[in-house]
């Protein structure tokens, strides 16, 4: 007969209901187990129940508490009155974080799939607002039927996604300098941070003036749609060498003027570094204790953007992806002449003529020169000079009296303005910048309006479209022109006389506004500028002597700083000379 024993009894000595804690094993102990803020009244149900409680045919997470519906994004029935969940503003202890960086990984199919919303294609009225639904004409008010989702189709309202803009997100950017594995990263800042930034810099010491300015042609004032005139090709030298380069800079770090050099072009885009998009880098030269900001030939500060901050830039040509030819890009082929490369040449070469051809170079009214001639004109030079002025200027960084941080930047100004003053005192200096249009139906257009049909009607509209496309470019001319002591900026509006070419241009029309207004329009405080150059500064000045590299990261909204050797960048420079003087020789 089969023996039968009683299953052993675990009595609690203490006298409390179930087993006594000290017999349990250790898995079974609640350590280590951070405490979850919870409301009695929270309704605790299954833990999934696929019930249509809300009428949009979602499951609905009852198995969590409503603060953790919340945070997970379930319609949790603690949050339906209205009424904050109780602990809901604790950080919860239980969630998920990335330990590893995945923002390498790709999905090799990338055929779009069919987007459902509430079991049901999302091609009739979508959402009431808000939501993202398809639109066929993206950026424009959509209506409440067809392709078009509830109010405001398309990506430019409300966070609305356009047309096919699913398979635009896997856009990514090259670096605008090789990282070499070899370099080691220093420091690495956020954009956040340094948006939260802010210095308060007075008005700034004049050292030296150098150049010839000529007074602007003021019939370009008049210039209408009806009236255009055509770009011209001036053939003019304009001179834009790196801060080590500067023989003025260097003879003023030889007298101990600074601590920091630089130019104002380099400043900008460190003061307005939040509001950019593409890739760029700075070299920071590090010798005792001054700081050299340079830029690289032929590097991203050399050319001019083109709708950088539009919702859909333009691009460069796709490449197949060397892992899998037979993938369909997820970019289409862009047009040769509107990529992104292609536009920004074609934005400085519209820039300079634009420049060279606004002033009058034969008087009345007669040119202004000032205190000392143009440093990098040599005598062997045969081709004219462009107009050009150049103030050497020392900003005070230091927070405190006894502190000695100080800037020194040379900053350009373009023409004067006749009748307005002395321009070798500062009065009545300009400087010129373009805007250009390429194809307003083209791919990286950002919605703009036809110039030639708005710009003399609506120019509120086109202005308001080109400062959300160009945001950062248009903070950079403007901090330029105040740290050059500029009265105003003259704007030019140039289009292609052919949208399908891109060698010849017409002038539209011209705009003058004050600096000062200009950065209230565009939101760009310059205490948020000098706060980042400040920052930036004393992250470099902890670093021992030496060369480093401040890269803006190409996809990501994220400043870092690489210690790279000495020849870091000569030695591609002396290769492309000798490649070059071998082809000389053949």
């Amino acid at each position: 007969m089969a023996s039968f024993s009683l299953p052993p009894i675990n009595d609690n000595p203490e006298g409390g209901w179930g087993p006594s804690t000290s017999n349990l094993p250790p898995q079974f102990k609640f350590k280590d187990i951070p405490y979850a803020p919870y409301s009695k009244s929270d309704k605790l149900g299954r833990f999934a129940d696929w019930n249509d409680l809300s009428g949009d045919n979602r499951p609905t997470n009852l198995g969590l508490s409503a603060q953790a519906n919340a945070r997970t994004g379930g319609q949790g029935r603690g949050r339906r009155d209205g009424q904050p969940a109780f602990g809901s503003g604790t950080a919860s202890a239980f969630a998920y974080f990335h330990a590893e960086d995945e923002s390498s990984f790709s999905l090799v199919d990338s055929k779009a799939g069919t987007v459902r919303r509430g079991g049901a294609m999302a091609r009739g009225r979508g959402n009431a607002r808000g939501g993202a639904g398809y639109s066929r004409i993206g950026g424009q008010r959509g209506g409440r039927g067809g392709f078009s989702g509830g109010r405001g189709g398309g990506a430019q309202r409300g966070g609305r996604r356009g047309w096919r803009d699913w398979e635009k997100t896997g856009r990514t950017r090259e670096s605008s300098v090789a990282i070499s594995p070899d370099w080691a990263m220093l420091e690495e800042v956020e954009f956040h941070r340094l948006a939260k930034l802010r210095l308060e810099v007075d008005e700034p010491e004049d050292l030296d003036t150098y150049g010839r300015v000529y007074p602007y042609d003021k019939t370009y004032d008049r210039i209408t749609t009806k009236s255009e005139k055509p770009l011209q090709l001036l053939d003019r030298i304009k001179y834009n060498p790196t801060t080590s380069d500067d023989p003025v800079i260097q003879e003023l770090a030889s007298k101990d003027t600074a601590t920091i050099y630089t130019t104002d072009v380099i400043l900008a885009v460190l003061m307005c570094a939040p509001r950019s998009v593409y890739p760029w880098d700075i070299i920071v030269v590090r010798e005792g204790n001054k700081l050299f900001f340079d830029k690289r030939d032929g590097g991203p500060f050399d050319t001019v953007t083109v709708n950088e901050n539009a919702a859909d830039p333009p691009q460069d040509a796709s490449t197949t992806n060397p892992n899998n030819p037979n993938e369909k890009p997820a970019v289409p082929e862009t047009p040769s002449i509107n990529s992104a490369t292609s536009l920004a040449l074609e934005a400085t070469y519209i820039n300079q003529n634009f420049m060279f051809q606004t002033v009058i170079e034969n008087p009345p009214p007669p040119a202004v020169d000032f205190a000392k001639p143009n440093p990098f004109y040599g005598p062997d030079e045969t081709e004219p000079l462009a107009s050009c002025g150049y103030r050497y200027r020392v900003f005070d960084l230091g927070i405190t009296e006894d502190e000695d941080m100080r800037l020194c930047v040379r900053t350009e100004t373009d023409a004067y303005l006749h009748g307005q003053g002395n321009p070798t005192e500062g009065q009545g200096l300009l400087t010129i910048r373009a805007l250009n249009e390429f194809d307003p139906r083209a791919p990286g257009a950002g919605g703009a309006p036809d110039w030639r049909t708005k710009l003399d009607s609506q120019r509120g509209a086109v202005m308001a479209t080109e400062m959300k496309n160009n945001s950062c470019k248009l903070a950079k001319w403007t901090v330029q022109s105040i740290l050059a002591g500029a009265d105003l900026l003259k704007l030019g509006f140039i289009s292609r006389v052919n949208p399908r070419d891109n060698t010849r241009h017409v002038i539209l029309s011209t705009t003058s506004i004050r600096p000062t207004d200009f950065a209230a329009q565009l939101n760009v405080s310059l205490a948020n500028g000098w706060g980042i150059v400040r920052t930036v500064a004393d992250m470099c000045m902890k670093q021992p002597e030496g060369k480093y590299v401040l890269v803006k990261d190409p996809n990501k909204p994220v400043l870092r700083l690489y210690a790279v050797p000495a020849n870091a960048f000569t030695a591609e420079e002396e290769e492309e000379e000798a490649f070059e003087g071998d082809d000389i020789e053949v």
